[in-house]
C-alpha cells in the first residue's frame, strides 16, 4: 500500500477564464461497419447520448470517397456527393444516404448536440480520366531532392464526376488544379512524387521529408484561383446544406496553415455565426503545434497528440512510468483553451498507419484525465465507448483478429461526474511517480466538488483537500466501498486500488 502525505496542493492557473465542460464523441472508427446504418444509428442514439453528457459529435466524411460505399471517406473523390449520386459504384456512402446524413444531424441538434463535420483539403483519389503533362520526379523521402529531369508524365488527374452531371457545381478538376502525385503509367518502376510543370510544394507546411505538402493521390493547389474559389464555396454550399456546427480538419501538418485561417474567416462570414474548429495536425513535436497556432492566430484548436503518445507509453511502461509527467510537453499544459484532449482515434487505432495504442488497463485512467479536469476539451472515442471487433492485415503482411474492450459504464461514470461535479478551482496533486490526484472545490452553486485519485502500481492512498470540510464522500466507480469524510479543513484521505482510478464525490 503506498500512503502518500500530503503536499503543498499547486492552484492550476486558468487560462483566459475559460472552462470547455463540453465533451466532444468521435462517432466512428476505422473499421465501422461498410453497411451504411452509421447516419441512422447516430438519430437512433443522439437522445441518449445526450442524456450522458456528450454535448457535440465529430462525424467521418459524409462525401463520396474513391472507393464509393465502401470508403472511410478520406480518399475524397466529390465534395458535393454526399450519398446523393451513383458514382464509384454505389449511391450511399460507407454511411449512408445524403438525405440520412441531413436527418442524422437534425436529431442530434434537436438533442442539444454539436455537429462536427469532417473535411479534408489536401487530396483527391478516384479520378475518371488519365491526362499528360509534365512534371519533374522528386525523391518521395526527400521532397527537396530532384530524381530526374522535367519530363512527359500520365496520370489520372481529370475528375468528371459523370453520375453528378453538373448537380450543385459545374467545375471539373484538371492536373492544372494539382501540384503534384505518385503515379506516372509512362514510368511504374521509378518510386517518385512528381511536382507538375510550373508548380511548386507548398512551403507553410510540415518539414518532415523536407516538404510534407504531398501527402497521397492528387495534391491540391491552393494557389490556384479556381481551386480557391471552389472550396470557398462548397463551404458555403455545405453550411447551407447541412446545417452543420463545425469543423474537423483532416492532415493540416500537410496543407499550408494560412489557407485554413482564409477559408473559416469566410465561411464563418457567409454562417453568421463563429463555427467550431479543430485540427488534426498529428506531430508530438510541440514547436510544430506552436507554429501552426501562430499562423491560424489561434482559430482553430487542435488535437493533443503528445498526451495521447504519454498515454500510449504509460500504459505500455505500466509501473515503470512517472505518472508525474503524464502533461509534459503535451498542448493542453501549454495552451488548455486550443487543446482537444484524446485516448485514441481511427488513425492511432490497431493495425491502422498510425497506429499507437494506449493497453486497455490504463484506458479508464487516461480518460479520467482528460474527463475530469478543467483544461481542454475531451473526446471520446467511439471504439473505446462501444467496443470494436474486426479483422485486417497489419504491416507484416499477417491477419489478424482485434477485439477493442468496450469503457462505456465507466466513461458515463466519469461524464456524470463532469457535469455535476467537476466545477471550481482545481487543487493538482502529481506528485508521486506512481499515484497522481486532483480535487475540484465546487462553487456556491455546486458545492462538494470530487477527489480523483488513481494508481499505475499498487493500492494507494492520497491526502488531499476539497472545498468541503466534515462531508462524507463515496467512490463512484464502485472500486472501493469504504467512504471517506473529510476534516474539518475540508482534507481527506482518498483511496484508489491498484493499476486503477477512483473519482470520490459528495454522498
Amino acid at each position: 500500500m503506498l500512503i502518500l502525505r500530503p503536499g503543498r496542493p499547486t492552484l492550476t492557473e486558468r487560462s483566459r477564464n475559460i472552462e470547455y465542460n463540453g465533451v466532444m464523441m468521435q462517432y466512428f472508427h476505422w473499421y465501422t461497419p461498410a453497411d451504411g446504418t452509421l447516419w441512422t444509428q447516430l438519430a437512433e442514439n443522439a437522445a441518449a447520448l445526450a442524456e450522458v453528457g456528450v454535448t457535440s459529435v465529430w462525424l467521418p466524411p459524409a462525401y463520396k470517397g474513391a472507393a464509393g460505399g465502401y470508403d472511410t471517406g478520406y480518399g475524397v473523390y466529390d465534395l458535393f456527393d454526399l450519398g446523393e449520386f451513383d458514382q464509384k459504384g454505389s449511391v450511399r456512402t460507407k454511411y449512408g444516404t445524403r438525405e440520412e446524413y441531413l436527418g442524422a444531424v437534425r436529431r442530434a441538434q434537436q438533442a442539444g448536440i454539436q455537429v462536427y463535420a469532417d473535411i479534408v483539403f489536401n487530396h483527391r483519389m478516384g479520378a475518371d480520366r488519365a491526362e499528360e503533362f509534365r512534371a519533374t520526379p522528386y525523391n518521395p523521402n526527400d521532397r527537396t531532392e530532384p530524381i530526374g529531369p522535367l519530363q512527359t508524365i500520365k496520370a489520372w488527374t481529370q475528375f468528371t464526376f459523370p453520375g453528378r452531371k453538373g448537380a450543385h457545381s459545374t467545375l471539373q478538376w484538371h492536373w492544372w488544379h494539382f501540384n503534384a502525385a505518385d503515379h506516372n503509367a509512362f514510368d511504374h518502376d521509378t518510386d517518385a512524387v512528381y511536382l507538375f510543370e510550373g508548380k511548386a510544394f507548398d512551403e507553410d507546411v510540415d518539414p518532415e521529408k523536407g516538404n510534407f505538402d504531398y501527402l497521397m493521390g492528387c495534391n491540391l493547389d491552393l494557389n490556384n484561383p479556381d481551386v480557391r474559389t471552389e472550396l470557398f464555396y462548397w463551404g458555403e454550399w455545405l453550411i447551407d446544406t447541412t446545417g452543420v456546427d463545425g469543423f474537423r480538419f483532416d492532415a493540416v501538418k500537410h496543407v499550408k496553415a494560412g489557407f485554413f485561417l482564409d477559408w473559416l474567416r469566410h465561411v464563418r462570414r457567409h454562417a453568421g455565426r463563429d463555427m467550431f474548429a479543430v485540427g488534426e495536425y498529428w506531430s508530438g513535436k510541440s514547436e510544430l503545434l506552436e507554429q501552426f497556432i501562430e499562423a491560424t492566430e489561434g482559430n482553430l484548436m487542435l488535437f493533443d497528440v503528445s498526451l495521447h503518445y504519454n498515454f500510449a507509453a504509460a500504459g505500455n511502461q505500466e509501473d515503470e512510468f512517472d505518472l508525474r509527467t503524464i502533461f509534459d510537453d503535451t498542448l493542453v499544459a501549454t495552451h488548455p483553451t486550443l487543446a482537444v484532449t484524446l485516448v485514441s482515434n481511427h488513425d492511432s487505432q490497431p493495425l491502422q498507419a498510425l497506429e499507437s495504442v494506449v493497453e486497455a488497463w490504463f484506458k479508464p485512467l487516461a480518460y479520467a484525465l482528460i474527463l475530469l479536469r478543467r483544461d481542454g476539451y475531451p473526446c471520446v472515442f467511439a471504439a473505446d465507448y462501444y467496443g470494436a471487433h474486426y479483422t485486417d492485415t497489419g504491416g507484416d503482411g499477417e491477419k489478424y483478429e482485434i477485439w477493442m474492450e468496450s469503457h462505456q459504464w465507466l466513461i458515463d461514470k466519469f461524464l456524470y461526474a463532469r457535469r455535476a461535479y467537476a466545477f471550481g478551482e482545481q487543487y493538482d496533486y502529481l506528485d508521486h511517480a506512481n499515484c497522481i490526484g486532483w480535487t475540484r472545490l465546487g462553487t456556491v452553486a455546486t458545492p462538494g466538488g470530487m477527489a480523483v485519485v488513481l494508481s499505475n502500481a499498487d493500492n494507494a492512498e492520497k491526502r488531499m483537500q476539497t472545498g468541503s470540510p466534515e462531508t462524507t464522500y463515496t467512490d463512484l466507480t464502485e472500486h472501493v466501498s469504504r467512504p471517506v469524510v473529510t476534516d474539518k479543513d475540508g482534507w481527506g484521505t482518498f483511496a484508489c486500488n491498484a493499476a486503477s482510478v477512483s473519482v470520490w464525490i459528495p454522498a
